[in-house]
C-alpha cells in the first residue's frame, strides 16, 4: 500500500471505509445511500452534493471490488503520470461526468415517458413508486416501471470515474497489451478502450438488455475525460 501513489491510495482507502460504514449503519436500520447515492433531479431525496458522494459509494462487494482493482491497476500508473493534483482533477471530473450523463438520460427517459402516460398513471408513481421499489417490487405497467426507475432508482459507484482512467490509460499508452477476461490473448489499451465505450453504448440504448446497469454513467466518464484530456492537449498539459 506504501507504494501507491498517495491519490490512489485514499481513493481506495475512502472507498472501502464507506463501503464497510454502509454495512455496519445497515445493520442499525440507517441507509447511507438515502443521503449519498445519487437521486433523481426531481426526487425528494436529492442534493447536489450526491454527484461527489456517490462515486464512493457501492452496492455490493463485487462491485466494490471491481472497481477499486480497476483504480489500482489503472489509477495508479495514471496518477505517476500526470501527476497527484492533475489526476485527482481527472478522477473528479470523470465521476461527476458520469452523473451528469446518467441524470441528464434518466431525464429525458422520465419526460418522455410521463408524457405518454394518463396524469393519474404518473401522480402514481410519483406517489407510491419509491415504496413499490424499496419493497422490490415495481409496476406491472411497463411505462409505469420504467417512469418508476427513472424517478426513484439512485446512482452509485466509481464506475463513471474508472471508465475515465481507463481512457486515460488507452490514450496515453495506446500500443500496451493487457489481459482481459475472458479473452485468452492480450490486446492493445486502445481497442480495448473503443471496445469497451462501444460495448457500454450499445447496452445503454438498448432497454431490452441494459439491467441494472448505469451504462451511461461509464459513457458519461469516459466523455468527460476526453473532454478533460483534449483540454490539456491544447495547452500542452497532457
Amino acid at each position: 500500500m506504501n507504494r501507491l501513489p498517495v491519490v490512489t491510495k485514499y481513493i481506495l482507502m475512502i472507498n472501502v471505509l464507506l463501503f464497510l460504514a454502509t454495512l455496519a449503519a445497515g445493520r442499525w436500520g440507517i441507509d447511507l445511500d438515502r443521503y449519498l447515492a445519487l437521486h433523481f433531479f426531481f426526487a425528494e431525496d436529492f442534493n447536489v452534493a450526491q454527484f461527489f458522494t456517490y462515486m464512493f459509494m457501492h452496492a455490493n462487494f463485487a462491485h466494490i471490488f471491481f472497481n477499486m482493482f480497476a483504480v489500482w491497476m489503472f489509477g495508479s500508473v495514471l496518477e505517476r503520470y500526470l501527476g497527484s493534483s492533475k489526476f485527482l482533477l481527472f478522477y473528479v471530473v470523470c465521476g461527476l461526468g458520469g452523473g451528469l450523463l446518467h441524470e441528464t438520460i434518466s431525464g429525458i427517459q422520465f419526460m418522455q415517458l410521463s408524457s405518454s402516460l394518463p396524469p393519474n398513471a404518473v401522480d402514481e408513481v410519483i406517489n407510491n413508486g419509491a415504496a413499490a421499489l424499496q419493497q422490490g417490487m415495481n409496476f406491472v405497467d411497463p411505462r409505469m416501471a420504467e417512469l418508476n426507475i427513472s424517478l426513484n432508482s439512485t446512482l452509485v459507484g466509481a464506475s463513471g470515474a474508472v471508465f475515465g482512467i481507463l481512457l486515460g490509460f488507452g490514450m496515453r499508452f495506446p500500443e500496451e497489451r493487457i489481459f482481459v477476461f475472458p479473452i485468452p490473448v492480450p490486446i492493445k489499451a486502445k481497442w480495448f478502450v473503443i471496445g469497451y465505450a462501444a460495448l457500454e453504448l450499445m447496452l445503454g440504448i438498448n432497454p431490452a438488455i441494459r439491467g441494472n446497469v448505469a451504462h451511461f454513467a461509464h459513457i458519461g466518464g469516459m466523455l468527460f475525460g476526453l473532454l478533460l484530456i483534449m483540454y490539456w492537449k491544447y495547452k500542452r498539459e497532457w
